[in-house]
């Protein structure tokens, strides 16, 4: 999985969540519980434990990777957000993107299973053209020299989203440096993804 990513993703919902209206959660609480949701669809892990395998439909990256259950989650996380007193309408928008995300992401890592995107539908598994994005080791093994390397590639992958996030506001026309940045980030990122196994052979 883009772990990191998934975490990125998670903290820049919230920013744009909590944008221009009142809320009763901190910045830091709130990027937890959006970072959370992020990583909602891993849950279908807890299957393995039940005899559920990898490839089937409810097994690891299949229906909860798809978009109807990142739109159903969404929608529910709308209502409840109803109940709450909190926008319901922003909830269920940020909340379903947020979701879809974490399918879309895994699309793009190097090894595994691709997303079941389409379930019920379509049970394919699908990856995108290019995958520059390395499976992290699992469990214990992610603390090791290959895991600390993978951490490494995304944080250079999602350092836009961190920024976003973490950024204090900026004076206008304070662009420009800004500008500078995301283009030498542009390059590097698709660097990575057109020539991705080059990455992949220095972390092996």
């Amino acid at each position: 999985m883009a772990s990191l990513g998934h975490i990125a993703v998670g903290m820049a919902a919230s920013r744009v969540y909590r944008h221009g209206q009142p809320t009763r959660w901190s910045t830091p609480a709130s990027m937890t519980l959006w970072s959370l949701l992020s990583f909602l669809p891993d849950a279908d892990v807890v299957g393995f434990s039940f005899g559920v395998e990898y490839g089937d439909p409810w097994g690891h990256r299949g229906a909860t990777h798809s978009l109807l259950f990142a739109a159903a989650a969404g929608a529910l996380a709308g209502v409840s957000a109803r109940i709450l007193g909190l926008p319901a309408r922003r909830t269920m928008l940020v909340a379903t993107l947020v979701l879809a995300s974490h399918g879309l992401l895994d699309t793009l890592t190097n090894g595994g299973l691709g997303s079941a995107l389409f379930w019920p539908f379509d049970l394919t598994r699908y990856f995108a053209p290019r995958n520059p994005i390395p499976v992290a080791p699992i469990g214990l093994d992610f603390f090791s020299w290959e895991g600390s390397a993978i951490v490494a590639v995304e944080l250079l992958l999602f350092a836009p989203l961190l920024w976003f996030a973490l950024r204090r506001p900026q004076a206008d026309g304070d662009a420009g440096p800004r500008a500078y940045w995301l283009a030498a980030w542009a390059v590097v990122v698709l660097l990575l993804a057109w020539r991705g196994e080059v990455l992949y052979r220095l972390i092996g």
